[in-house]
């Protein structure tokens, strides 16, 4: 199949599965550690009752969406798509994507990664990097009792750090030696600078904690969008990955992410026959987060001016690329 043809069928279910006037509940999770150090905060999005709305999700920089609080769900059951958040992110940044999944039947979670979010930097979580695909299977857990969720359709997707996670839960395996080996010739790589200062895989024991089996078989499908991490992943273990993957790489260079390591090297591993790349032309990587407020540039350039790049284009031409990033995403889930 053609890409193109590939796309066309993507929209056409994407408009077969849009609902008409849903509305947008939203349930704060918290899922506890029995060993009290490494609780999990986070949201659920799901298709409500109500059509009485707050904003919420919002701030100066960013654009709220219209949410429903603790609203009673639409009878039925949902299919579950669970998110992954970027490096320093959080469980908010692609709550664009949760109202628009949602306006197309799906139930959305996302939580905040310890150690590698906003609101939670410390040294040690960021280390223990395996945890991180480690916390979306609890928070898989936490919600296959759920009466709201379908247990047999669960997806996911991930930004950046979280599509490296993605690939982790898919089965793609950590790699130290292959890893030491691609950082000692590419030395200046984004991701080897990075996961050094995190001291990740430094010590024996960590080493094999990385390189385990973190897959997670109730995964159906993946949504990848511009991951960071693909040299890290053993070429055996990508091309053993069975999972459909729908694969974004950003072409428009703000973060420094080399695609042809990163999300192309990615798509050249994985089989053929369960994978879709696209590559928009005018893509960046920070237009996976939210649309930009109209004085988000002036406020960034006055309190935050190493951080204006994420809200540049990042209104109009960035809403019109969610629009279109939501319909594949959930075309792609409900096609498998």
């Amino acid at each position: 199949m053609t890409l193109k043809t590939t796309l066309a069928a993507l929209l056409l279910s994407a408009s077969a599965l849009a609902a008409q006037d849903t509305t947008t509940g939203m349930q704060k999770l918290m899922i506890l550690d029995p060993q009290g150090t490494r609780h999990l905060e986070g949201f659920l999005w799901y298709p409500a009752e109500t059509t009485d709305t707050v904003p919420a999700h919002g701030n100066v920089v960013w654009e709220p969406i219209n949410v429903a609080p603790d609203a009673p769900a639409l009878r039925g059951v949902f299919p579950l798509v669970v998110f992954s958040h970027g490096m320093f992110g959080n469980a908010r940044n692609q709550a664009w994507l949760a109202e628009q999944l949602v306006a197309q039947g799906y139930a959305v979670a996302a939580i905040d990664h310890p150690g590698t979010s906003t609101f939670n930097r410390d040294a040690d979580h960021q280390r223990a990097l395996w945890n991180r695909p480690l916390d979306i299977s609890r928070l898989i857990d936490h919600l296959t009792d759920d009466p709201r969720i379908d247990a047999q359709h669960i997806y996911m997707a991930g930004h950046s750090l979280g599509g490296f996670t993605a690939v982790a839960l898919a089965g793609g395996q950590f790699n130290p030696d292959g890893f030491d080996a691609f950082c000692n010739r590419m030395p200046d790589d984004l991701v080897c600078g990075i996961f050094d200062r995190w001291n990740v895989a430094k010590t024996p024991k960590d080493r094999i904690a990385m390189a385990q089996d973190l897959s997670d078989d109730r995964i159906r499908a993946f949504a990848v969008f511009d991951l960071g991490g693909t040299q890290t992943f053993s070429a055996d273990s990508l091309g053993a990955i069975d999972s459909p993957m729908l694969v974004y790489g950003a072409p428009v260079d703000l973060e420094g992410l080399n695609l042809d390591v990163e999300s192309r090297a990615l798509v050249a591993a994985l089989p053929a026959a369960i994978t879709t790349y696209l590559e928009p032309e005018s893509l960046a990587h920070f237009d996976f987060l939210g649309v930009c407020t109209e004085s988000s540039l002036a406020i960034l350039k006055e309190e935050e001016p190493d951080d204006v790049f994420v809200c540049q284009n990042g209104r109009e031409a960035r809403r019109a690329e969610h629009v279109q990033i939501a319909n594949e995403v959930a075309a792609f889930f409900a096609s498998h």
